[in-house]
């Protein structure tokens, strides 16, 4: 056996020291270690022997990687090159969009641990029009009441409600060549200004560095009108616009409740003889179809057992077995912006949303409430609103920006049982915003009652090892630190 480290992620600044003191040269670039793999495949050399080549034909590997991909169709061998990028002073609604993205890393500015400035970003849609003054005297009155909260001794994460998604905020992002082609021709078809420049930006960063892998960049139909025309055709229809704006005076506090703010929709039926068929199917040589039939025909007692061998060495870190992700739940949620930011990060799920929707009321946090500040942070929210429903007239897709995080809409998502797990231990913990923790709960409070015996050891890693005792009648060997 013999492994070599074909390379990793170096800071830019320690890449242009080294330039600087070593010989002219152009195989500074990720698209050697691209074409040399793409050769793997046809080539008996051994790669390393490839990736020696690859660099000293850095101008012939480049037209190797454009003709393997825009000839042949083989675009995988972009993800070979990854890319890190520091993207600072942009807006929450942009944040959205760029975290939309599946198989990307990302570590955001987190609003619940720090405390922010007035900092806000006037976009492009806005700035230099009519709305601008009103623009930002509703995010500076915000603002000004999110310091009132700080100063009432309101921790962050709950004065933050107040705030707009013009807050600019910043992340750390790390992503291959292939989905970041992918993120410019989505952010050129934006109809968001800023979402746009932020693509223009980027792109031109690497494309000095990577021209040969990175070539299908435009705007395009297929993500410039498709959704228009299905709003077009649905309004046409007589269903209620996207673009309508609709005022409310309902409001959720943390402890109340909205109706239908979780409903389980859909779900995989008769899910946990199907997740025991998958394990039989996994552990025998039986086709699924027998596999099914010998499930129903198995106890509730056998079933159990079966789900609990799964976990019976499992600690509070590990991830059910892959046979839990043949059975799924979608649910139709109203959550806030506060709680969206966090559940989008659940990438690996099916979601899709609507646009915020000052009908759908806020979310305010109880602490605002105990403090005896609920009557101010309606007032804000109901200022807000007014400059939504102006801005919306003129265009209802940038007048989300003067929205605040405690503004909701509606997310559909679909999650398989293994999912739903991950989704719980992370969201359900002790530590977990209460927001999200909430929804969470009552998702898996939903799907207990449709698939019990699949979601038979479900729940926050705090109580991971009162679960695990309450099956085994003694604790896992290891338990979360808190």
């Amino acid at each position: 056996m013999k492994v070599i480290l074909a390379g990793y992620n170096v800071d830019t600044e320690v890449l242009e020291d080294l330039k600087k003191t070593s010989r002219p040269r152009q195989d500074v670039t990720p698209e050697t270690i691209s074409a040399s793999y793409a050769r793997i495949s046809r080539d008996p050399r051994a790669v390393d022997e490839l990736r020696k080549i690859a660099r000293e034909e850095v101008e012939k590997s480049r037209k190797s990687n454009s003709a393997i991909i825009f000839k042949m169709g083989h675009h995988s061998i972009a993800e070979h090159a990854v890319f890190n990028f520091d993207i600072l002073g942009v807006s929450r609604l942009a944040l959205e969009e760029i975290e939309k993205f599946r198989l990307c890393a990302y570590t955001e500015k987190s609003q619940r641990y720090q405390k922010l400035e007035d900092d806000f970003l006037i976009p492009d849609e806005i700035k230099g029009s009519q709305f601008e003054k009103d623009f930002v005297e509703t995010i500076r009155k915000q603002n000004k009441f999110y310091h009132e909260l700080i100063g009432k001794g309101i921790e962050p994460e709950d004065a933050r409600y107040v705030t707009s998604l013009a807050t600019e905020g910043q992340l750390g992002q790390t992503i291959n060549a292939r989905n970041l082609e992918f993120l410019f021709r989505r952010f050129a078809s934006s109809p968001l200004a800023e979402v746009r420049k932020l693509g223009q930006t980027m792109f031109k960063l690497v494309e000095p560095i990577a021209p040969s892998i990175i070539l299908f960049t435009e705007a395009n139909d297929f993500d410039q009108k498709t959704y228009l025309e299905l709003r077009a055709q649905t309004s046409s229809r007589g269903f209620y616009p996207a673009d309508s704006v609709r005022g409310s005076t309902e409001h959720r506090t943390q402890k109340g409740k909205t109706k239908n703010e979780v409903e389980l929709i859909d779900y995989t039926k008769d899910a946990d003889n199907k997740t025991v068929a998958a394990l039989l199917h996994t552990s025998t040589n039986l086709s699924f179809k027998k596999c099914l039939k010998a499930a129903k025909k198995m106890s509730a007692g056998d079933k159990k057992d079966l789900i609990k061998t799964c976990f019976k060495y499992a600690e509070f870190y590990d991830k059910p077995q892959r046979e839990f992700e043949y059975v799924d739940l979608t649910f139709d949620l109203v959550v806030s912006a506060a709680c969206f930011g966090q559940l989008k990060r659940h990438r690996l799920a099916t979601l899709t949303s609507q646009l915020y929707d000052p009908g759908l009321g806020v979310t305010i946090p109880e602490s605002i409430v105990k403090c005896g500040m609920e009557k101010q942070f309606k007032r804000i929210i109901n200022i807000t609103n007014k400059a939504y429903a102006e801005f919306a007239k003129n265009n209802f897709v940038a007048a989300q920006y003067v929205l605040t995080n405690a503004h909701r809409k509606r997310v559909l998502i679909k999650v398989n049982a293994r999912e739903l797990y991950h989704i719980s231990r992370l969201r359900e913990d002790t530590h977990a915003q209460w927001d999200i923790a909430q929804i969470s709960a009552k998702m898996c409070e939903l799907a207990k009652k449709v698939m019990p015996a699949t979601m038979l050891f479900i729940g926050g890693k705090d109580s991971y090892s009162s679960i695990y005792e309450s099956h085994f009648g003694k604790k896992p060997k290891i338990l979360p630190e808190y």
